[in-house]
C-alpha cells in the first residue's frame, strides 16, 4: 500500500465584492469535515475589473470549482468553456466546476429554491400561480426554475420597468410559463389566488431588518406559501408578519443550503451533509 503523504488540499471558494459576509464558507467547511475530505473553501475578494485574472488563477492553482456572487455572475461568462442550459437561459452563473481544465458554469440559486420548496415547504410548483417581488439575479434564477418545473403563471413586480419587462419577455419567450409584470410603486394587494409569494429582493437583509416589501399584508390568505430568499435573519420581518397572520412561511436558510448542497455535489461527486450544513449555518448564525 502506498502510504506516501498528500498534503495538498483540493480548493474550491467564491469570488465577489464586497464578500467578507459570505457564510458559505462555513457550510461548505463542514460538510468537508463530515465527509473526511481534504478540501478548502476559500472566501477572495475579487473587484470588479480583475475577474480575468481571477478566473486565469483558477485554471494555474488548478482549483476544483468557484462560486460567483456580485458583482460576477454575469460577467463571468466569456471566461467558461461550456454553460448549462438554464444557466445560459438565465444569463447568470453563480457555480463553476473545473473538469480537467475545462470550466463549466450552472446556476444553482433556482435549483435551490426550488428543492427547498418542495422538500421543507411540502408545494409542488407544477400548476402553481406565482407572484415575484423583483426582477433581480435571484429572480431571475428563481422564475425560469419554476417556469421549467412547471408553474402556470408569475407575477413579476419590480421598482424598475426595464429589469421587470425583460424578465417577463424571456419567460413568455423561452419557457412554457404565462408571466405578466407589474410596476412595484404602491403597497401590492396580493391576488387571491396566487399559490406562492416569494420576495426575491435585498429588502430585510441584515443590517437592514427593520424593512419589510410594501405589500398589503392583510391580502394574504393561508392557502399561500410566502417565501423570502434572505438567509440573515433567516426569520425577517416579511415573513414575522406574515406568520402573525397564519400563514405558511419558507426562509431563504433553506434555499442557501440548498444550492450550497448542489454546489457540493457538482465539486465533489459526493451527496452533501444536509443537516450538518444546515446545523453549522443556524450556529453562524444565531438562529
Amino acid at each position: 500500500m502506498d502510504k506516501t503523504p498528500n498534503y495538498k488540499a483540493d480548493l474550491v471558494g467564491v469570488f465577489g465584492h464586497p464578500v467578507a459576509e459570505n457564510p458559505t464558507i462555513v457550510m461548505q467547511e463542514a460538510a468537508f469535515q463530515q465527509m473526511n475530505l481534504n478540501w478548502r473553501y476559500l472566501t477572495i475578494e475579487v473587484r470588479q475589473g480583475n475577474l480575468a485574472d481571477a478566473m486565469q488563477g483558477l485554471r494555474v492553482f488548478n482549483m476544483r470549482g468557484i462560486n460567483l456572487t456580485i458583482p460576477h455572475k454575469v460577467a463571468v461568462l466569456p471566461y467558461l468553456d461550456e454553460i448549462s442550459s438554464a444557466a445560459k437561459l438565465m444569463g447568470a452563473v453563480n457555480t463553476v466546476i473545473n473538469k480537467n481544465n475545462r470550466l463549466l458554469g450552472e446556476n444553482t440559486d433556482g435549483k435551490g429554491f426550488l428543492r427547498s420548496l418542495v422538500e421543507e415547504a411540502g408545494v409542488n410548483p407544477s400548476g402553481k400561480r406565482v407572484v415575484m417581488l423583483g426582477a433581480g439575479g435571484a429572480a431571475r434564477a428563481i422564475a425560469v426554475e419554476l417556469a421549467l418545473a412547471g408553474a402556470s403563471e408569475i407575477t413579476v413586480l419590480n421598482r424598475s420597468t426595464g429589469r421587470g419587462q425583460n424578465l417577463v419577455a424571456l419567460l413568455n419567450t423561452k419557457t412554457a410559463i404565462r408571466a405578466d409584470f407589474v410596476l412595484w410603486e404602491n403597497d401590492y394587494s396580493v391576488p387571491a389566488d396566487c399559490d406562492v409569494l416569494v420576495n426575491a429582493t435585498s429588502i430585510g437583509l441584515s443590517p437592514d431588518i427593520n424593512v419589510k416589501p410594501r405589500i398589503v399584508y392583510s391580502s394574504l390568505l393561508d392557502s399561500m406559501v410566502v417565501c423570502d430568499v434572505i438567509p440573515n435573519p433567516p426569520n425577517t420581518l416579511f415573513l414575522n408578519e406574515t406568520q402573525q397572520r397564519g400563514v405558511r412561511t419558507l426562509d431563504g436558510l433553506g434555499m442557501l443550503v440548498y444550492q450550497g448542497a448542489i454546489g457540493f455535489k457538482l465539486w465533489t461527486g459526493l451527496e452533501a451533509p444536509i443537516n450538518v450544513m444546515r446545523a453549522a449555518l443556524e450556529e453562524a448564525l444565531g438562529v
